[in-house]
């Protein structure tokens, strides 16, 4: 199947200059698995570090707060950039970023497996995190940009979805059997050959999207944007070892309040010549773009949060090893593995809003269940099991299902953008998750007791995602075709 070719992009402030992708239209056999393999990456990375937390802690000398930088210090930067990426894809082209990103994200990979401290590899996930960003929203544009065909559009997105919930939830298992293995080091440097193999796919198989040269960088939004993230982040973690009203905890939720309204103020001003906004508020004003938003954002807020929690309930509650911790959520991982692709042709099918409500109502019911598995008992691991199972069902019915609605929520020209911001938020959820349950582990009386009030607070949130999902995402967007 020939890539069509792809349409200039308008700058989100009206007309301007654009250019049209450079170079002739290319197969589109193997650009699916050139972009898989560097988007597969990036997302392992979000999660493959959870099951080698303790061995790194220690390795490293680092206590519970530090190992939730080792954490989110790579969803932070990662959410962080996503929205500045989006930008970089739409103004110098989805294929020119992705590749810069995929040859800095392999070197990083490399220094953060020689990190001698916890703090270099805080500073070397954060790195890490900023490369990942260009790898997202480019990936996504230039498969939406490949399609102008609806229901093929809906297909192939459905199938770049499925990435998400394969990659997350084999996290776990790849870094378990890495750590007992061969150590915690090997988690960062599998990431060399992969980013080296899709580097060469994608160069001969991706074609350029169309480039909007009239976009400029959002800077005062950016580090807006950084800091509020920043803010939040370290008050989250500060609040479950120095309390609540420490004094570092409340100026740091002063200034995320203070960042924050600096950047909605920024956006919200209109797109000029020196002036475009990295997020138009505009794009709020659908309903379905909006849910979408809040709905990838509890995801990750309950998927990253639990996977953190268990990892270590897992290991320091039930005594197991790396690899056996990594294949207690090998339930999780199954659904994922292949029921994506099924999904993404039921949604061109029937619409994003059925089967991403099944999703949310399928991870509640899977998180909660956990409350009453933290002991080491037959049973108790069996519903574990079972409640992990559904989780992963949820994950591969609801992900691939909100990248559609999204996308068919904006025009085509903003697609970067529009991918880019459901990923931030994602990672924002992602980043908050581990902060919010990290901290309340940390200030509990035991790892169960810990674990219990965790799991509770994710699966009411996540049904109640299913209830804004149902009641905004999709309206007028039931079929693809």
């Amino acid at each position: 199947m020939a890539i069509p070719a792809t349409r200039p992009s308008t700058p989100a402030g009206g007309p301007g200059p654009t250019e049209a992708g450079d170079g002739p239209a290319r197969s589109t056999k193997g650009l699916l698995l050139g972009l898989a393999l560097g988007y597969f990456m990036v997302l392992m990375d979000t999660t493959i570090v959870t099951v080698a937390l303790p061995d790194i802690g220690h390795s490293l000398h680092a206590g519970l707060s530090s190992l939730q930088w080792v954490s989110n210090g790579y969803t932070l930067t990662f959410a962080a950039f996503l929205l500045t990426a989006g930008t970089l894809s739409d103004r110098f082209g989805g294929r020119r970023v992705f590749l810069v990103g995929l040859w800095t994200f392999g070197l990083i990979s490399a220094a953060s497996a020689l990190a001698g401290s916890v703090e270099l590899l805080v500073v070397a996930r954060a790195l890490l995190g900023i490369s990942g960003a260009l790898l997202l929203p480019t990936s996504l544009a230039i498969v939406a940009n490949s399609f102008s065909d609806p229901a093929a559009r809906a297909k192939a997105l459905g199938s770049w979805a499925a990435i998400t919930g394969v990659a997350l939830a084999a996290g776990p298992l790849v870094g378990g059997v890495l750590t007992d293995s061969i150590g915690w080091r090997a988690i960062f440097l599998v990431n060399v050959p992969i980013a080296l193999v899709s580097i060469v796919i994608t160069a001969k198989g991706a074609a350029e999207t169309g480039r909007n040269t009239a976009r400029g960088l959002d800077l005062p939004g950016q580090v807006s944007a950084i800091v509020a993230l920043g803010a939040l982040t370290f008050g989250l973690i500060q609040a479950g070892g120095a309390g609540w009203t420490a004094p570092e905890v409340l100026g740091s939720f002063a200034l995320f309040v203070v960042a924050a309204g600096v950047f909605i103020a920024v956006e919200r001003r209109e797109a000029t010549e020196r002036h475009t906004p990295m997020l138009p508020l505009r794009l709020f004003r659908s309903s379905t773009f909006s849910a979408a938003l809040f709905a990838g954002l509890l995801i990750n807020f309950a998927l990253s949060g639990v996977l953190f929690t268990l990892s270590l309930l897992f290991q320091q509650g039930r005594g197991y090893s790396a690899f056996l911790a990594g294949l207690a959520f090998l339930p999780l991982t199954l659904p994922t593995a292949f029921n994506p692709i099924f999904t993404g042709r039921l949604v061109a099918r029937i619409g994003p809003r059925t089967p991403a409500t099944a999703g949310f109502a399928l991870m509640g019911v899977g998180t909660l269940v956990q409350a009453g598995t933290t002991s080491d008992s037959a049973v108790s691991v069996a519903v574990s099991s079972l409640g992990l199972l559904l989780l992963g069902f949820g994950i591969s019915y609801a992900m691939p299902s909100l990248v559609v609605a999204v996308m068919g929520s904006v025009p085509r020209e903003l697609s970067g953008i529009a991918s880019g911001a459901l990923n931030s938020a994602r990672q924002t959820g992602a980043v908050v998750g581990v902060a919010i349950l990290g901290s309340i582990l940390n200030g509990a009386s035991s790892i169960e007791a810990g674990t219990r009030v965790s799991v509770i607070a994710s699966g009411v949130l996540l049904l109640i995602g299913s209830v804004v999902v149902f009641g905004f995402v999709g309206r007028g967007q039931q079929k693809a075709a």
